[in-house]
């Protein structure tokens, strides 16, 4: 059973996002198999699988997940779901002639056939028995109490950045919410800061919409002004009651350099789709000259070719369970004793392609944490929302500024590369908070130009475009997707100006940016 009585307990927050790749064909479905399908495989899928598991053994879990908006609408959309499905078949190919190959080494070919079956199994798992959505899914386990679901920015959009221009806030946090509201059905009682990105005042933003706590990086708790008498290991309240909770800075970088490190685990650098010659490649790349990654990963960590062993890997995933589970055990009880026997928490937070996608045996060693815990009396899962249910009254505080980008500031979204894309942005910004006030009362033609700028105007302020910019990943991409926003805006802002609005533009640009088809320009407008 639950030890709910447990005053030490851990919160786990997986963050679940992915930028908007909708909105150039030509480079669908190529950039879904570079991070969207390999993220479904490794890490998405797990986590569901390993939910039902844990259901299934009648273990109990708590877990909080944020599913940011830009991710659901992938996630929701048929092109991506076919596309997925697709993608999975070629390389179910690629693995039936990885067998013949492998054939005569009896380690690989044994490797090859359980990757092939594992594939076999999500595709059944996603096309039969999800139907390709996975939402519902997740909003089961959220129904069921197991799961506290985050709402979050509409585009990840880093918040501080338009702290001058509070309209901007407010319409990524209710559009973010109406996103919750529309794949969940749900009121969310927390709000993730994307880039955990904060500024003074921004939580009277997010309290207006009635959301109760948010968690900011440890930097910008513990620098809070009165420092708080807990650190990190309590709540605290900002002047206007928002709760705010501060994250372990430790687990991310223990996950990483620790845990995924470890030599028996699984090379996720070696790939045979960057290994083999094209011509042994040819089943999944179907004509395209591109290399890509495959799951067609064969070896440790261990800097020699020593083919990877899951059984090994999983009784090693089970020690790291149990010695993170003792770390953490062990620091809330030194906390405990320092604050006079008090309750205490630790908010682990980091992103969710850490488990499964970066380090491949990160689902099976969150499972074993899950598994570990409920029996265990020492240390207790548990959610944010639990924990401000059983406290009492908060400290106040005001948070210092702070980001879990760059240097702990957000500057490495706003210098010499990138820093043009948010003078556009801006601008456009003010623009749109104008027009929203001008055409307040707008119905048919202008309504949907206005709603086309508002999606375009939301996507331009992703903070996903700067940091591609920033480490040279996909930079082309990211200028190309930008720049066709930034145009789709001003192209409404002009036409509305002229009063001459092309249709045939219109309604091809709606088709090809299917994005929050519910969106209501309105929310740009300025609040009384």
């Amino acid at each position: 059973m639950m030890h709910t009585s447990c005053e030490k307990r851990l919160v786990i927050v997986l963050v679940a996002h992915e930028p908007y790749t909708r909105c150039i064909e030509d480079r669908i479905p190529g950039i879904w198999s570079e991070t969207l399908f390999p993220d479904i495989t490794a890490t998405y899928i797990p986590l569901l699988k390993m939910m039902e598991n844990l259901k299934k053994d009648g273990v109990p879990f708590k877990l909080s997940l944020v599913l940011s908006p830009t991710l659901c609408a992938l996630l929701d959309d048929p092109r991506v779901q076919e596309e997925y499905v697709l993608w999975l078949e070629r390389l179910i190919s690629l693995g039936e002639h990885e067998l013949e190959r492998t054939k005569e080494n009896k380690q690989l070919s044994a490797l090859v056939q359980e990757y092939i079956s594992r594939l076999n199994e999500k595709k059944v798992f996603f096309r039969d028995v999800c139907g390709g959505l996975l939402l519902p899914k997740f909003a089961e386990f959220a129904a069921s109490g197991n799961v506290e679901l985050l709402a979050t920015a509409a585009t990840f959009c880093f918040l501080p950045h338009y702290r001058n221009l509070s309209e901007v806030i407010d319409a990524q946090i209710e559009a973010g919410l109406l996103s919750h509201r529309t794949y969940f059905d749900s009121i969310p009682s927390g709000f993730w800061l994307p880039l955990m990105g904060y500024t003074e005042e921004i939580e009277k933003n997010i309290h207006k919409y009635g959301l109760a706590y948010t968690i900011i990086d440890s930097h910008g708790f513990l620098f809070s002004d009165p420092l708080p008498e807990c650190g990190i290991f309590a709540p605290a309240r900002c002047g206007n009651g928002l709760a705010v909770f501060g994250r372990d800075p430790e687990t991310p970088s223990d996950i990483r350099s620790q845990f995924a490190a470890h030599t028996v685990y699984r090379n996720q650098n070696r790939d045979i789709g960057f290994e083999l010659p094209c011509a042994d490649l040819n089943a999944f790349l179907a004509g395209d000259k591109e290399r890509r990654l495959t799951v067609f990963k064969y070896w440790t960590q261990n800097n020699a070719d020593t083919v990877y062993n899951h059984c090994a890997a999983a009784e090693q995933a089970e020690l790291d369970a149990e010695t993170f589970l003792n770390v953490k055990a062990a620091r809330l009880a030194e906390a405990s004793r320092e604050l006079k026997d008090a309750a205490v928490s630790s908010v682990c937070a980091f992103d969710a392609r850490e488990l499964g996608s970066n380090w491949y045996e990160g689902i099976d060693w969150l499972e074993q944490v899950f598994r570990r815990a409920a029996k265990r009396t020492d240390i207790a899962c548990s959610s944010c929302t639990e924990i401000l249910r059983s406290s009492g009254a908060l400290q106040k505080i005001r948070p210092f500024m702070s980001a879990a980008e760059g240097s702990g500031y957000g500057e490495t979204l706003l210098d010499k590369s990138n820093s043009r894309m948010f003078t556009y942005a801006f601008k456009a910004a003010e623009r749109m908070v104008d027009l929203a006030g001008r055409f307040s009362s707008d119905s048919g033609l202008k309504e949907r130009c206005l709603n086309l700028a508002a999606k375009q105007l939301l996507l331009a302020q992703s903070s996903d475009w700067p940091r591609m910019l920033y480490a040279g990943i996909n930079a082309d991409y990211a200028e190309t997707l930008f720049k066709s926003a930034i145009l789709g805006f001003s192209t409404v802002y002009d036409s509305l100006g002229s009063n001459c609005v092309s249709t045939e533009w219109l309604t091809r640009t709606e088709k090809y940016f299917p994005l929050f088809p519910w969106i209501n320009y309105r929310i740009f407008g300025k609040k009384i």
